[in-house]
């Protein structure tokens, strides 16, 4: 009897501990490095600074932008889902060989693997043309320990 009381509060202890780290989700906030492969074999990278209350920003790596001057930051915005899955989304303008640019925004769908990786599914929807979307996977690494 006397061990059945002991093993009460100990079972209730652990209950709670792992009520609460379940209950906590990752913490977006920081800056990622998102790696994009699109099915078609086309591959962009850029960097995403998620912010509090669901803001961020993007800004292309492509190193096209040498040649014709910085990238702008684009607005982003970002929400967190059940258990450790996130999705964040925000306009883009790839570039598009020497001339051309391919505006349209992206939409990410992942879950964080480790508390510094996320993969999951990307969507590229193009603003202009008949065109379809362009699907592929990502991966964003937490950049500079953020």
């Amino acid at each position: 009897m006397k061990a059945t009381r002991a093993l009460i509060p100990m079972v209730a202890a652990q209950t709670c501990i792992a009520a609460l780290s379940h209950a906590q989700s990752p913490n977006m906030i920081g800056s990622w490095k998102v790696d994009i492969t699109f099915t078609n074999g086309e591959s962009r990278s850029l960097r995403f600074d998620a912010q509090g209350e669901g803001k961020g920003t993007f800004l292309l790596l492509d190193p096209k932008l040498n040649v014709w001057g910085p990238a702008k930051p684009s607005e982003a915005k970002w929400t967190g889902g059940e258990g450790n899955s996130v999705a964040f989304s925000g306009p883009v303008e790839f570039m598009l060989g020497n001339v051309g640019r391919d505006a349209g925004t992206l939409v990410f769908k992942g879950k964080f693997e480790t508390a510094d990786l996320i993969t999951g599914e990307v969507e590229f929807s193009p603003l202009v043309g008949e065109r379809p979307s362009k699907h592929g996977t990502f991966k964003a690494v937490r950049a500079g320990g953020g």
